[in-house]
């Protein structure tokens, strides 16, 4: 994940960051907004997600079983048991090495439907994004729209990432999961789709350590 999708993962976790700007607060017109944030809080992608887990259940199953079989393979490799796989560890298995290669096309093959339910439910928001962002640059007077990265300091009520939110929750309050018949996503869809899908992951990992975390805290310490 690189730094930008890191940056929105922490912002779609926290949530209350974009929350409660007041339309008076904008700096001289200028104002921010990230589209990946916006796409990761819609309530339309949040259920459209839910619908396509649930459709696509035993794919996900599927999904789980072979990459941790991959990740076990992948342990039998790493003699030293140092967390890195060497080149001299990689050759010493080539049978094995294949069999990582087979497990990681069979995620390729099962994947790809859910992939492009995503990708389908995302373009239709992408096709909705700019009406929303404009309606919000009407509503705030905003002269200047800047992504969050581009500015090293700004007041929280400079980010009008909520506004769009509730814009195009309004416009689209609801997606379709299922691409029509020989449907191909454009490449800008499928970036997003990538994008949506590291920020999710980034949210999860962050979420498990905070539980962790807490549930260290809360045990009893020894004496």
């Amino acid at each position: 994940m690189n730094i930008h999708a890191k940056t929105i993962a922490a912002a779609a976790l926290a949530g209350a960051a974009f929350v409660g700007t007041p339309a008076a607060a904008q700096v001289a017109g200028i104002a921010t907004s990230s589209p990946e944030a916006v796409f990761v809080r819609s309530q339309a992608r949040i259920t459209a997600y839910q619908q396509i887990e649930q459709q696509y259940a035993a794919q996900i199953q599927q999904l789980r079983t072979i990459r941790q079989e991959a990740a076990t393979l992948q342990q039998s490799l790493d003699t030293d048991k140092d967390g890195q796989l060497t080149q001299q560890e990689l050759q010493a298995n080539p049978t094995v090495v294949q069999q990582i290669q087979q497990k990681e096309q069979q995620v390729q093959q099962a994947s790809q439907p859910i992939v492009l339910a995503q990708a389908y439910a995302l373009e239709q928001l992408v096709n909705d994004y700019n009406n929303a962002q404009q309606q919000v640059i009407g509503q705030k007077k905003i002269q200047i729209m800047l992504n969050p990265d581009a500015i090293q300091w700004a007041p929280d009520a400079v980010n009008v990432t909520t506004d769009i939110v509730n814009a195009l929750n309004q416009r689209m309050p609801t997606v379709q999961i299922t691409p029509p018949a020989n449907w191909r996503p454009r490449q800008e869809s499928m970036q997003i789709q990538q994008t949506v899908s590291q920020i999710l992951v980034g949210v999860a990992q962050q979420q498990a350590a905070q539980a962790a975390q807490q549930q260290q805290q809360a045990q009893p310490t020894g004496r």
